[in-house]
């Protein structure tokens, strides 16, 4: 699986006590079992809820395309809501 995202965002991010981690680290979220959920056709993004480390994780993503496939751009990520955990554990 293949990401992208923009480096500035991810080191800000990481230097946000309340997100505590970048996109480097939120790569192991598909490594795992997680929750989807599509937020918009325009552009195709979707809601991920999965495990980095020991905590809960959200991320919004975008599919994207070139000529050697598919890249999942990374948009945002925050720590999973009361409401996301519940749908993550429901769903998973």
């Amino acid at each position: 699986m293949r990401f992208s995202f923009d480096l500035r965002k991810s080191r800000r991010l990481r230097a946000n006590p309340r997100r505590g981690i970048g996109f480097e680290e939120a790569r192991e979220l598909f490594s795992r079992p997680y929750w989807l959920d599509q937020r918009s056709d325009v552009p195709e993004q979707f809601l991920a809820v999965g495990w980095v480390g020991d905590r809960l994780y959200s991320v919004i993503f975008e599919v994207r395309e070139d000529e050697e496939g598919e890249i999942l751009h990374l948009v945002t990520l925050w720590r999973s809501t009361k409401e996301e955990i519940r749908l993550y554990e429901e769903n998973s």
